[in-house]
């Protein structure tokens, strides 16, 4: 493949991973603003944010099987289509039901396009220049999830909450056309396949169960659908293995290495979701800063990330990509270790030590465990292992969310976060941050677990 469109493709996957996660996260600086324009109660002021995440993680898997049958590029541009149209609704928005409608069209968008990203990575890009284009990949993602509450601050503050999707809009449309006028060539893994319309079918609503229920797991409604979506994914399973063109080749999990660097992920991604909102929280009700302030300080993670996750994609083409996954997981662990102790008397110096140490390790971890994933199966399942891996971020993000949720309810109980109540938020924070160390000490044990048996001949697929 050209130089050329290498260069295209990753300014185009740099714009759409950033843009991705800015009306992923960065919305939610604007909730209250948007909650108060259409008068939404509490709970679907806290819908806002999490509807684009259920719905991207929903569809993931459906659309890898979908988006190789037809082709990656083709199915791209439509992605960026369709996301697009979700922001016009959006913004021209005069209702609560036409707002989510757009929530959802954003994340069918996100799905589609991040299937078909990192398909195409592997698909097009050579072995050993994959790894750098999955750091740049990430960086986008990583400076997307710090850089947006700043950025959507400015923009709600000054502009209003529209504004964060006028920006949005304008971006996505230069990557749609850098995308068709800059780029050729078309990619397909299952072009002769059928789709597998009921293992779609049984995906959705398993993890729509699994994910809402464990949101609202403190209810008996909540534990009964936890219970449905997990009957429904292990019925899913045994479905698709007795499938001849399964919408996720569930015999790719018999490959050890790949299953485990996957629940490496996801244990990486959880942990990192949590400590975004430890910060936050701690920097604007523990020590009293307002939100300028917090967001300067909070600008340290991405500065520190942008430099490393490039240089460990660029990395790992010469060094197990794991290995390197696991070296950050490690160095990430220590930072929860000072984080643990951290309440309102912890100097700043020592809280900015711990941010350094956070960014070092999930910028090493998170390219190379990605690389890690794509390389440990064979290109024809590209399709499904860029959907798992997705899924998996999803998965772990989601339920990162729900923890935080959990804790600091059953801590606080229904007292609204204040400052007034910052040893109790010291609490729940320092709780948080164990339950993080005990996710990175469990992908680093994965990682090696996965490195030792990738040596050893693993099940043919």
């Amino acid at each position: 493949m050209s130089e050329n469109f290498e260069k295209y493709f990753i300014i185009c996957t740099f714009i759409t991973s950033f843009f991705g996660v800015f009306i992923t996260n960065g919305v939610i600086i604007g909730t209250p603003e948007i909650a108060a324009d259409f008068g939404m109660n509490n709970v679907l002021q806290n819908w806002i944010p999490a509807i684009l995440v259920l719905v991207a993680t929903m569809f993931t898997v459906p659309f890898g099987q979908i988006c190789g049958k037809y082709g990656f590029k083709k199915a791209w541009m439509i992605a960026q289509l369709i996301k697009i149209i979700g922001l016009v609704i959006c913004c021209l928005s005069i209702s609560t039901e036409m707002f989510f409608t757009s929530r959802v069209l954003q994340g069918i968008g996100i799905a589609i396009g991040n299937v078909c990203e990192m398909a195409i990575v592997v698909l097009a890009i050579d072995n050993e220049k994959r790894g750098r284009a999955l750091g740049i990949i990430v960086t986008g993602v990583y400076l997307g999830t710090s850089l947006s509450p700043v950025a959507c601050g400015f923009l709600v503050q000054n502009f209003g909450w529209r504004s964060m999707f006028y920006m949005t809009i304008l971006f996505n449309s230069i990557a749609a056309a850098i995308l068709l006028l800059k780029t050729d060539g078309e990619w397909k893994t299952n072009e002769h396949d059928r789709l597998d319309y009921k293992g779609m079918i049984m995906y959705v609503f398993g993890i729509f169960f699994l994910i809402y229920g464990i949101s609202i797991c403190m209810t008996l409604e909540g534990q009964a659908m936890t219970i449905a979506g997990i009957i429904i994914l292990i019925a899913f399973g045994h479905y698709e293995l007795h499938e001849r063109m399964p919408v996720f080749n569930v015999t790719l999990l018999k490959k050890h290495s790949f299953t485990l660097y996957n629940i490496a992920g996801m244990c990486g991604y959880l942990a990192v979701m949590m400590i975004t909102t430890i910060f936050n929280y701690h920097f604007q009700y523990v020590k009293g800063w307002d939100p300028e302030m917090t967001g300067i300080i909070l600008l340290v993670s991405p500065v520190v990330m942008s430099i490393v996750a490039p240089n460990a994609g660029k990395l790992s083409d010469r060094i197990h990509p794991q290995k390197i996954a696991a070296t950050g997981m490690f160095i990430t662990l220590f930072a929860f270790a000072i984080l643990i102790m951290m309440d309102a008397n912890t100097p700043l110096p020592v809280i900015i030590l711990a941010m350094v140490l956070q960014a070092v390790g999930m910028g090493l971890f998170s390219s190379p465990n990605m690389n890690a994933i794509m390389s440990s199966v064979d290109e024809k399942y590209a399709a499904h292992a860029s959907a798992a891996q997705i899924t998996v971020r999803g998965i772990g993000q989601t339920m990162s969310l729900t923890i935080v949720t959990l804790v600091f309810g059953w801590v606080m109980g229904s007292l609204a976060l204040s400052s007034q109540y910052s040893d109790m938020i010291v609490e729940s924070s320092q709780i948080i941050c164990i339950i993080c160390a005990v996710a990175c000490a469990l992908a680093v044990i994965t990682s090696v677990i996965g490195i030792r048996l990738e040596k050893k001949t693993d099940a043919s697929l």
